[in-house]
């Protein structure tokens, strides 16, 4: 009889998961990249067999897929996960999935910008009543469960506003009147956050940002909680011809490998930057929830085992072309959308903030960093630099 084998560590986990599909040559370091379309069968009666093991179409997968798909059940906990073409695709398919005719939804109001462009436009033309609450309500959100509320739908932490979402409170109070919750894990990439232990049934990712990370990919993700949940998400997917390609997701598989450690020095070179930034006379907050003065540092203690490289500053007002100004003058910190890839990025947000269970009080403009693996007294000197422009 063998001895038990002891628990793995979170990086051995995630180097060794999936490294072993049915099939594959025993002596290959990853699962390889199989492309397929059609798919032929040995007799005509396998045709329509639809057999577990028996795949039969390009559509709806080959090995590298199912690899992905185990490597993120694995890292999530999740009784299943399916793949999207982009993070967006995964909220808007775990949504539509989830989704009633004449339902009631209730979404966070920090959610993703065209998350939210998705409810407004597509699902209220669905017939679907959208309703934003505040990111902070925890237990208070019980108010604004409806007889016909059909999904609870968190972003935490907001990936521009950075509030965290109580979700084993909201958790417990949808699980008790049976509504399905839904949360964007972006951030914490399914590393510092398992949402899925704290009775949450979807966890989302956008795996274009630190599973891959490298700015090259777009990939999403939906992991359940549950086999029936994992079985409508497939079942939506099949059916509405969800696919990714399989270099996609070979390159994610192989991304996900070093997240642990990409993840590690982005969280400490943030944390110091964050920290360096909280006293400079240019900035008037610092939005990082592990940073003591952040409103949810307690509810990130409690519910985070760390945090990634994604961080905001509202700086004291200045003009916008101050703004503009100050992250032009950046050399090491590349202006664009998107982050959790290895170089530092720097957008000015409030072009895309919208609020309408509130309202977004900050006094000045908010400017939003990503981390990447810079050295970090390089980014520093960088932005002292360029915030010389605005004085």
């Amino acid at each position: 009889m063998s001895a038990p084998q002891t628990p793995k560590g979170p990086n051995t986990r995630l180097v060794h998961a999936a490294r072993r599909v049915k099939g594959m040559a025993k002596d290959l370091v990853n699962p390889p990249v199989e492309r397929a379309s059609t798919i032929l069968f040995e007799r005509a009666e396998d045709l329509y067999a639809r057999r577990p093991e028996q795949r039969y179409y390009g559509r709806y997968g080959t090995a590298t897929q199912s690899a992905l798909c185990d490597a993120i059940s694995d890292l999530e906990g999740a009784a299943g996960t399916v793949l999207a073409p982009s993070g967006l695709a995964a909220c808007t398919l775990a949504l539509s999935a989830v989704s009633k005719p004449g339902g009631h939804m209730l979404i966070t109001d920090s959610v993703y910008g065209p998350t939210r462009n998705f409810c407004d436009q597509i699902l209220t033309s669905r017939g679907l009543e959208i309703e934003y609450f505040d990111p902070r309500a925890g237990a208070d959100l019980q108010s604004q469960i409806r007889d016909n509320t059909c999904a609870i739908f968190l972003e935490s932490p907001g990936s521009l506003t950075l509030e965290i979402n109580d979700l084993p409170a909201i958790a417990a109070l949808a699980q008790a009147r049976g509504i399905p919750t839904l949360v964007d894990n972006t951030w914490a990439a399914g590393w510092f956050l398992k949402p899925l232990e704290m009775g949450i049934d979807y966890s989302i990712q956008a795996a274009t940002k630190y599973h891959t990370g490298h700015s090259d990919v777009l990939m999403g993700a939906v992991a359940s909680r549950d086999k029936a949940g994992a079985e409508l998400m497939h079942q939506y997917a099949f059916l509405n011809g969800n696919t990714v390609s399989p270099d996609d997701a070979y390159l994610t598989l192989r991304g996900m490998r070093t997240m642990g450690v990409r993840l590690a020095h982005q969280q400490q070179s943030a944390l110091r930057i964050a920290q360096w930034l909280s006293g400079r006379d240019e900035v008037m907050r610092v939005l990082h929830p592990a940073l003591p003065e952040h409103p949810d540092h307690e509810l990130w203690k409690r519910d985070f085992t760390g945090a990634s490289g994604l961080f905001s500053i509202v700086l004291n007002p200045v003009s916008p072309e101050k703004v503009h100004d100050f992250v032009n003058a950046l050399s090491l910190f590349g202006i664009g959308f998107s982050w959790g890839g290895f170089e530092s990025l720097v957008i000015h947000c409030d072009p895309q903030i919208k609020r309408t269970a509130g309202s977004w009080d900050a006094a000045g403009p908010l400017v939003r960093f990503s981390i990447g693996l810079e050295d970090a007294d390089d980014l520093i000197a960088d932005i002292e630099a360029a915030l010389a422009v605005l004085k």
